[in-house]
């Protein structure tokens, strides 16, 4: 019958075919564009449907697992229900894997927004992307560039987009979570999460988050053409691990591992990098000199205040790196924090099972920032000053306890709504496929959701008596650069006891002496 109706169909134009079939028992219908039915023909052995894009990709379709194929018309009316779990096929033009984070290789993507928006369909190239996660977990996050900028289930127009793998974190929820968080706190430019179940090359590879790619554009973060920044603070894009790059430097006051995410390429310019190097500068002295007024007026202090309470109410201990903090600047403006990215390495992640574990939620007092940040007498004193040093400025420690106080009887419970919507969606069925396809032994989706619902409330209640008792500076005035002690580099081993080395876990060393790695020390008085 299949056959006799490939025969016999006739298309005008170009049409949007939708192929169903049905796989893990649930249906999945795929939309790609043809313009000729004679695009579809069958393997020798007749196992395999195979259809002919106009790009030239051959996306191979199970016979036995076909129930039809039919020409469907766009929505006239979009639902916009983004909480739905949407339907995406990747075929790669070779229908080999996709093995490589550096190189992208074209394929051709079929999503199916399951009436709440267009479907999309077309050209695209796909690579790896991430650290660990592409190094050490066998679900792969993935990168996609569209053959030309299209909007993806009502997110804003674009090229580039991220699939992200969460292998790590069972809950799928940790990124949007904060992304939720984020967009209740007003902070610009946060990412959209859509979840989507994908089959690439025909094998089922799970559930996956659909999000913005973090980068400068109209639709994304929108700085200036010509003279916008956007700038990442991360340790595998800085000098130490990435010494060939040219978009990276080391910040002059903090050390801190740098790389500008724009301008990028031609435009970015060696002056140009020493310009955006002396930029940041000049905010780091006035961090480093708990300089207030100085800071203020060349940092959004509501979006450092309300990153850094992210930060401390996840736990995210990957900012002692640090590793995913972006923050942009545009022409005249100031510095702003943001977008935030990358959380599952907090709720507190067991560390010592980094590379094969899925455990969360065991404590929810170990602190970021310490009971008295300005000390970094939390996590790791490693972390550095630049996140901590205006702790050392009554105005600040004023600014950020009334913050708190704005936000934490609501902001978990009303970004945990949203979080609940996108769950409702998953649970009816998608993540017993997930489960299925990725079985994480005695961790299901269901328990872990509740008990990271649990920890975030009993971490609220534990931050409110820590952010509460926050010591408030007697003095304001600035350090003057006489009064900074600054650097020291020494050539002789130092001793753990005597407080000379790093610190991972935040025990007491003696005051006034701040190691960081190696035989660096940071004095301070």
């Amino acid at each position: 019958m299949l056959c006799l109706w490939l025969a016999t169909l006739s298309l005008s134009a170009q049409e949007r075919i939708h192929v169903r079939m049905h796989d893990r028992n649930t249906w999945w219908d795929f939309p790609y564009t043809t313009t000729d039915i004679d695009h579809f023909d069958f393997s020798s052995d007749a196992s395999t449907l195979q259809a002919h894009t106009v790009g030239g990709v051959v996306i191979p379709f199970a016979a036995n697992r076909l129930d039809s194929i039919t020409l469907e018309d766009e929505p006239l009316v979009e639902t916009k229900d983004h909480y739905k779990v949407f339907q995406m096929y990747i075929t790669t033009n070779d229908g080999t894997d996709v093995l490589s984070k550096e190189d992208y290789q074209p394929c051709y993507l079929s999503l199916n927004a399951r009436g709440s928006f267009s479907n999309y369909s077309g050209d695209a190239e796909i690579r790896g992307r991430g650290n660990s996660t592409w190094l050490w977990y066998d679900k792969k996050p993935y990168r996609i560039k569209l053959n030309a900028k299209h909007k993806l289930l009502g997110m804003g127009k674009a090229k580039n987009w991220v699939l992200l793998a969460n292998y790590r974190d069972v809950t799928d929820m940790m990124n949007t979570f904060v992304f939720e968080a984020a967009a209740k706190l007003g902070m610009p430019y946060t990412n959209h999460t859509r979840y989507v179940e994908l089959f690439l090359n025909g094998d089922y590879k799970g559930v996956y988050q659909l999000t913005e790619q973090v980068q400068q554009g109209s639709n994304r973060v929108e700085v200036d053409d010509a003279d916008g920044i956007l700038l990442s603070l991360d340790l595998d894009d800085g000098p130490e691990l990435s010494p060939t790059a040219t978009d990276n430097f080391t910040s002059s006051v903090f050390s801190l591992p740098a790389c500008v995410k724009y301008p990028k390429d031609e435009a970015l310019t060696t002056a140009k990098l020493d310009s955006v190097k002396h930029a940041f500068a000049i905010l780091e002295a006035a961090v480093r000199n708990q300089d207030f007024k100085t800071a203020d007026s060349l940092l959004d202090m509501r979006s450092f205040i309300h990153y850094l309470q992210l930060q401390e109410l996840i736990e995210n201990v990957e900012l002692v790196a640090p590793r995913s903090v972006y923050l942009y600047k545009d022409v005249a403006g100031k510095w702003t924090m943001g977008p935030v990215w990358d959380f599952d390495a907090g709720y507190d992640f067991d560390w010592s099972t980094m590379m094969t574990g899925h455990n969360y939620f065991a404590d929810y007092k170990e602190l970021v920032f310490g009971t008295d940040p300005v000390k970094r007498n939390g996590y790791d004193h490693n972390l550095s000053p630049f996140f901590t040093n205006l702790f050392g400025c009554k105005e600040f420690v004023e600014q950020y306890k009334a913050e708190w106080n704005a936000i934490k009887d609501t902001l978990v419970s009303s970004a945990w709504t949203e979080v609940q919507k996108y769950a409702d969606q998953l649970n009816r069925g998608a993540m017993m496929r997930e489960a299925a396809r990725w079985p994480i032994s005695g961790k299901n989706f269901s328990d872990e959701l509740r008990n990271m619902y649990y920890w975030l409330l009993n971490r609220v209640s534990y931050l409110n008596k820590i952010i509460a008792d926050y010591p408030l500076p007697a003095s304001t005035d600035p350090i003057s650069s006489e009064q900074f002690c600054g650097t020291l580099t020494v050539n002789t081993a130092l001793d753990w006891d005597l407080g000379y080395s790093p610190n991972p876990k935040g025990e007491h060393r003696p005051s006034g002496l701040v190691a960081a790695s190696g035989r660096r020390l940071h004095l301070v008085q």
